[in-house]
């Protein structure tokens, strides 16, 4: 009998956002790879801070609920489960991200139960504004890719420490505007990409996402893979898109996808799940019909 395969690691916030009315949606685009990735059938094992009340009893029994792996979660047993605060002027959000939450604080030695090995490590930048570096190199030795989704988050980062954390990582994901930011004063977007492949010491590929505009994949030796986003007829929001692309970047590193079959993908599961109220599914038909044709 064959051994189980190592899942994947996925590091990060997860949270509630909270809306002026009350309602609460779980998410934190850590934990929304980590579901995407669990539904779509890849063993993953999703690691972040939890506290020790309502919300995070929340999180683990959602979790439980379609079978998602909860070693990775500890329960802090003084601070919060993750809060952002949503305020809607004219119709318009605006975030406020709570800071001393539960995903900031999760000890080092949390990695010790943790498989020994792993195929894939992600991570994002904002568990890591004030700590967690200790943790996030204890997961890095386990793993045998890295990949950075770098989700700038005001005011939660610095170009400096931004550059850090993506150094020497396998694949790093970014939007236009961040790309920007990491890269001021270059003449065009391809001088930006050149510059931080460069710069950051990527070893496999920058992946610029651009919206409705589609992305672009550039590659350390030179190949660029370009897509149109596909149109979305029954679009109710894009929250997730991002995170949903992510996913099937990550899925498809892991099956030794190429990269414009990663793209073409990829690009397509975030369109889909453009058609949802929020960034997930409960729904495991959902999944299903996202990869029908991909295996």
């Amino acid at each position: 009998m064959s051994a189980e395969p190592s899942p994947q690691l996925i590091f990060g916030e997860v949270l509630f956002d909270v809306f002026p009315n009350g309602q609460r949606v779980l998410g934190g685009a850590p934990f929304n790879v980590a579901w995407n990735l669990h539904q779509l059938g890849e063993p993953v094992c999703f690691v972040g801070g939890i506290g020790n009340d309502p919300a995070g009893a929340e999180v683990q029994a959602r979790m439980d609920a379609i079978g998602m792996d909860t070693r990775g979660l500890y329960r802090h047993p003084k601070v919060p489960t993750g809060e952002v605060r949503v305020e809607l002027a004219h119709g318009e959000p605006s975030y406020t991200i709570v800071p001393d939450q539960a995903y900031d604080d999760v000890p080092a030695a949390w990695a010790d139960g943790l498989p020994a090995s792993t195929p894939l490590l992600y991570h994002g930048t904002l568990a890591l504004r004030r700590g967690n570096h200790d943790l996030l190199a204890r997961l890095r030795e386990r793993a045998g890719h890295r990949f950075v989704d770098v989700n700038l988050r005001d005011p939660w980062y610095t170009r400096d420490t931004t550059l850090d954390l993506i150094r020497d990582a396998d694949v790093v994901k970014l939007n236009q505007d961040e790309l920007a930011t990491l890269v001021p004063g270059a003449a065009d977007e391809e001088a930006e990409k050149t510059t931080l492949l460069a710069q950051a010491g990527i070893r496999q590929a920058l992946v610029v996402t651009a919206g409705a505009d589609g992305a672009i994949i550039q590659t350390v030796e030179g190949e660029r893979v370009a897509a149109p986003a596909p149109s979305v007829p029954e679009l109710r929001d894009a929250v997730g898109a991002g995170d949903a692309f992510a996913s099937v970047v990550l899925l498809g590193m892991r099956q030794g996808w190429d990269w414009p079959t990663i793209l073409e993908r990829a690009l397509a599961f975030a369109a889909a799940v453009c058609t949802l109220q929020g960034a997930t599914s409960d729904d495991p038909d959902f999944y299903r019909d996202a990869r029908i044709h991909w295996d």
